[in-house]
């Protein structure tokens, strides 16, 4: 075992007792990611984009999803939600969608010229937000939070995952 993985083991941040939400480092990231939500939210609504709609237009946009499964995964939506969201984003002229020929139970979706027009702003805005939420960071201070928040993620990703030899 690495001193990393015993250190992680052993050190303990929080205890129920005394526990304080303001204090939680789960608790500042959502404040923090809501922030940023809304802010793009309001700068996206003149184009009659939310959130959820701009998030499933972008991972189309950059090729990390498309069919109906894997937006909802890549957004961390259930397939049901992410339909309906479709039919919205259809209806507005956004995207299309097509069953696939090969698997029936499969449907693609692709952005439409209007779409992909939409879908460019996604970006812009999101660059602007997030550099205003960073301005009090230097550029180390923000290497270094998205080293910490990297490491956040691999770490609750390893205490979840199935021990090795065991089915999952």
């Amino acid at each position: 075992m690495t001193r990393t993985a015993a250190t992680a083991r052993t050190t303990r941040f929080y205890e129920p007792v005394g526990y304080c939400a303001d204090e939680s480092v789960g608790w500042l990231m959502k404040r923090a990611l809501m922030s940023i939500a809304q802010a793009a939210d309001r700068r996206l609504e003149p184009k009659g984009i939310t959130h959820a709609q701009w998030a499933a237009l972008f991972m189309l946009q950059r090729c990390r999803a498309s069919t109906v499964a894997e937006l909802a995964r890549e957004t961390v939506s259930d397939p049901g939600a992410m339909t309906r969201l479709l039919d919205r984003l259809e209806a507005k002229g956004f995207c299309r969608r097509q069953r696939s020929t090969e698997d029936r139970r499969v449907v693609r979706v692709e952005l439409t010229p209007e779409g992909e027009a939409a879908a460019h702003e996604v970006p812009v805005v999101l660059a602007q937000v997030l550099n205003e939420h960073l301005a009090g960071f230097s550029k180390a201070e923000w290497a270094q939070l998205k080293d910490m928040l990297r490491r956040m993620v691999a770490d609750g990703e390893a205490a979840t995952a199935p021990a090795a030899g065991s089915e999952a």
